[in-house]
């Protein structure tokens, strides 16, 4: 019995290597993965930097887009078009080359006369009846001329012109030789920056029933003035005509959310184009701003 009990142990042995409980064996040199010692290592990614073509301005690097794309449009476009654009939230503005051009007003200067009727109507200064508000009702919506003449000449041209800079309009000239009465409403220049700053007025230091009043009037102007600055989240106030020189479209008003955005436009065609061709090229650049 003794002789049997050898074989028996070995073949136990044996049987408990290849099931690999005994003996933990070294794969075969086929399977196993190596990293031959020449092979580089992984060059690490690195993210190419955003191109922002207006490094210096304040806006984001979008935004910063946008204005390029406007400002490039504006330099193929009839004449000369002035803007500014203003961000309220952070601070930031861009006036472009033409800014500070100075351009006929045409009917923008009816928000700077809405502003002073208001203005002098609460410090007790005039009253202003139910026919006088709805005259300014008209120059707002519509851009009446005649309404704008009745209230130049009822509350005094020169009252008006007065109080002008006081609103941020301080580049402001009443052009003479035009009409026989002077100051007059329809015969001024300004520039882009003007009405930026008269926009801005309106939105910091109008007091809030007037300056609810007035930007309700520019969400909601009529057919005639739905162009420019104007659109879904806007509001604007926009003066067209064809004076000495040639035609010129302007549009000023507000954007965006709480009016967060601001943009003034000066387009003095200077005879290279007209009503139509201006119209465009107010309309394009708030587009491209901002649609």
């Amino acid at each position: 019995m003794r002789r049997m009990l050898r074989p028996i142990l070995v073949a136990c042995a044996l049987a408990l290597t290849a099931c690999g409980h005994a003996v933990t064996a070294e794969p075969p040199a086929a399977a196993r993965t190596q990293v031959p010692s020449h092979t580089p290592a992984a060059a690490p990614l690195v993210a190419t930097p955003e191109v922002c073509p207006l490094p210096d301005s304040g806006f984001e690097c979008d935004f910063q887009k946008r204005i390029k794309a406007a400002e490039d449009y504006a330099e193929t476009r009839p004449g000369t078009t002035g803007f500014v654009l203003r961000d309220r939230k952070s601070g930031a503005v861009w006036r472009n080359d033409h800014a500070g051009d100075m351009t006929w007003t045409a009917s923008t200067i009816k928000l700077a006369m809405v502003v002073n009727l208001l203005e002098r109507h609460r410090a007790g200064k005039i009253k202003l009846s139910t026919q006088d508000r709805s005259l300014m009702n008209a120059m707002l919506h519509t851009s009446d001329d005649d309404a704008a003449d009745s209230l130049w000449k009822k509350y005094t041209g020169a009252t008006f012109n007065a109080a002008f800079g006081k609103y941020g309009m301080t580049d402001l000239v009443p052009q003479k030789g035009y009409t026989s009465a002077f100051p007059y409403w329809g015969f001024e220049k300004c520039t882009a920056d003007d009405l930026d700053r008269l926009m801005n007025y309106v939105l910091d230091s109008v007091p809030a029933d007037d300056r609810a009043y007035i930007l309700g009037q520019m969400r909601q102007v009529g057919p005639v003035q739905q162009w420019g600055v104007w659109g879904p989240d806007s509001g604007a106030k926009n003066g067209w005509s064809e004076e000495e020189g040639g035609w010129v479209m302007n549009s000023v008003g507000f954007v965006g959310q709480d009016e967060r955005y601001t943009l003034a436009i000066m387009n003095n065609l200077k005879g290279e184009g007209a009503y139509d061709e201006g119209r465009a090229t107010d309309t394009e650049i708030t587009r491209l701003l901002f649609r």
